[in-house]
């Protein structure tokens, strides 16, 4: 049982307006409080720790000067945004995090007026800042008012694009707004390029030291309620301690760096610039990622995701792995073709943990490249090396692709390039709920010329499709597979490449067909266990290509059957939208087909477990059987002898 930490400050916070009685000292205690708090929450739910950890201190600050929810205080990302929670009214709550019916993992707008921009993908609170400013000068309203609009984002949301034509916005126009870069040197991988060395070398030749010394003096900078703690920001806000040439010739007033731990610098500073500022403000604040937990600052990742743990040593509760994760199949198969292909490379978008390129890089560190949070340009530099004459591999999350989905129509399939796919997470995952689900990518790539789509049945099947994309040469290529454990059947030795566009017939029967599209194939052979106890045999087919289709073998079955039922880990538009294309233009349905498609609802469906999102999706194996009682006319029948 976890022991709730002493929080006697933190128990008198019901808003952040408790927390505008605190002195100085009563503020840094509160920051004390808050970090144990926020460990004791997340070692019972698991989450995003290290983020949140870091960046304590300057919650609080932010919070204690700035009046939100007037002020709009957005999160990049947002996976720092636990204490920001806790503060904001949804302390009693924190145990539901990322559960079913509880409370976001990230910020989100529906949740609370504190929340005022939603986040999980990264790079977006400087353009949705100036937005607010803009909306704030011209008259526009929201129930809380509109008052100064604060970004909070990460050295390494810092290296995409989208953060940078923001800021290039922002300098022209010239409105109030505040960014603060808070620079922890980790992302959710080690930052690369280089921006952040830019950033290493702001703060590498002038220590805090050197800052503090600076600094006395300050109180005549401040108005006159503000002046507890002000000795350490005279110079801090003359934009002179280390220069920040490149945010000042964006049009920014650059601050810093200061350090996001000491109340003693953050306080005072953001209270003048509070006061003061006028157009566009960087305050650069240098933090540690996880500060104060030791076992998460040792972790390679900085404590990014984790399981439940022990609060007292950091040891997380996982359960045993029962099949290895289609992750790890994924970058065990593609060391093993790089092995005997020199020109297969890989190209990660800051997620070699989390796609599996890991092991790539280990094995292959010259032909690995991580290029940072830049999905856009992960996609044109791979269709670069493919011109080349590489093979690329660019492993992304499917909720991330949507983020370079240009690039992949502009640059990669118009110009035929054989870049291949690899889409991790695909369909629903879990706890980081609608903004994390791989929902669309069979929708916006199997409507492309040219592109082939597959979708792992399972972990054995996913290996051949690794091997199939490094043996294709015509064009672009894609796999999808799902985040977790395989469903355990036997690995083989090798991948074998499959033959293009040609499916698989699983289990013959008549009445109705049943053409699976990616892992929903084992749910499927559920369904068929409980109606087989019906005296109802359906056959089975997994249709491996959703581009292009297996026209022979879905024409069979159409032919053969009574009816025909689609399945898919996706939206309407993919799979089984191609599908009744096919039969439309053959004229299959002028002949009394029944045709049923089975995708995710038309809704985005919050986080809960897997399990759960799919119960409520109908796409697990009694949603299947019943689909097809339903189809077969069975559950009516029964209803009218009822």
């Amino acid at each position: 049982m976890t022991m709730k930490p002493e929080t006697p400050l933190l128990d008198r916070i019901r808003s952040p307006q408790d927390m505008k009685r605190l002195s100085d000292a009563e503020l840094r205690r509160l920051a004390d409080e808050l970090r144990a708090e926020t460990i004791a929450a997340v070692s019972e739910t698991g989450g995003h720790l290290g983020a949140g950890l870091g960046v304590v201190e300057l919650t609080v600050a932010l919070h204690a000067i700035f009046d939100t929810p007037r002020d709009k205080l957005i999160w990049d990302v947002s996976h720092q945004a636990y204490p920001h929670k806790i503060l904001t009214g949804r302390r009693d709550r924190m145990k539901t995090l990322r559960q079913e019916g509880g409370l976001s993992g990230f910020t989100k707008r529906s949740e609370s007026p504190y929340d005022p921009f939603g986040a999980a993908h990264s790079s977006t609170s400087i353009s949705a800042a100036l937005g607010f400013a803009v909306a704030r000068d011209l008259g526009g309203t929201t129930p809380e008012g509109v008052g100064d609009a604060i970004a909070v984002i990460g050295d390494g949301a810092m290296s995409a694009g989208m953060a940078f034509e923001a800021m290039n916005n922002a300098g022209a126009l010239g409105k109030r707004l505040i960014v603060i870069l808070n620079d922890n040197e980790m992302s959710i991988a080690p930052p690369v390029g280089a921006f952040s060395s830019y950033l290493s070398r702001l703060y590498a030749g002038a220590p805090f030291q050197e800052f503090k010394a600076a600094a006395k003096g300050a109180v005549s900078l401040l108005p006159g309620p503000f002046q507890e703690g002000a000795k350490r920001a005279k110079e801090l806000l003359k934009s002179v301690a280390v220069g920040g040439t490149l945010f000042e010739e964006l049009g920014f007033s650059y601050v810093g760096p200061l350090d996001g731990h000491d109340m003693e610098q953050l306080l005072p500073v953001l209270r003048t610039v509070k006061a003061r500022a006028t157009g566009p403000m960087l305050i650069h604040v240098i933090t540690k990622k996880c500060k104060g937990f030791a076992p998460a600052e040792r972790a390679r990742d900085g404590g990014h995701a984790t399981g439940k743990f022990d609060p007292a040593t950091g040891e997380q509760k996982k359960a045993a792995s029962n099949a290895p994760s289609y992750t790890n199949v994924f970058g065990e198969t593609l060391v093993k073709l790089a092995e005997s292909d020199s020109r297969i490379c890989a190209v990660t978008a800051a997620m070699p943990d989390g796609t599996g390129l890991k092991l790539f890089d280990g094995r292959f560190p010259s032909r690995c490249f991580d290029v940072g949070i830049a999905e856009q340009h992960a996609v044109t530099f791979a269709a670069g090396l493919a011109a080349g004459g590489m093979r690329p591999f660019c492993a992304i999350y499917s909720t991330f692709l949507q983020r370079g989905y240009d690039q992949v129509v502009h640059d990669v399939a118009i110009q035929r390039l054989p870049v291949r796919f690899a889409i991790d997470r695909a369909g629903l995952v879990g706890a980081d709920g609608a903004t994390h689900a791989g929902s669309f990518d069979t929708a916006f790539l199997a409507n492309l010329p040219g592109f082939v789509v597959m979708a792992a049945a399972d972990e054995a099947e996913l290996k051949h499709m690794v091997a199939t994309a490094a043996a294709h040469d015509d064009g672009p290529i894609a796999f999808r597979y799902p985040r977790g454990e395989g469903v355990g059947v036997p690995l083989p030795e090798d991948g074998t490449p499959l033959e293009i566009g040609k499916g698989r017939m699983i289990q013959e029967g008549k009445g109705v067909a049943i053409l699976s599209f990616g892992t929903r194939l084992a749910e499927v052979e559920k369904a068929c266990e409980a109606l087989g106890a019906r005296g109802i045999t359906p056959s089975v087919a997994d249709a491996r290509f959703a581009k292009p289709l297996d026209r022979d073998l879905i024409l069979k079955l159409a032919a053969e059957h009574d009816a025909l039922i689609t399945i898919e880990e996706g939206a309407v538009g993919g799979f089984g939208s191609h599908v009744a294309q096919l039969l439309a233009d053959e004229g299959v349905f002028d002949h009394g087909l029944k045709f049923r498609s089975m995708v995710l609802p038309d809704v985005f469906i919050d986080q809960a477990s897997p399990e759960a999102m799919y119960r409520v999706a109908k796409l697990g194996a009694e949603d299947i059987e019943a689909k097809v009682l339903d189809v077969l006319g069975v559950t009516r029948l029964a209803e009218r002898k009822a």
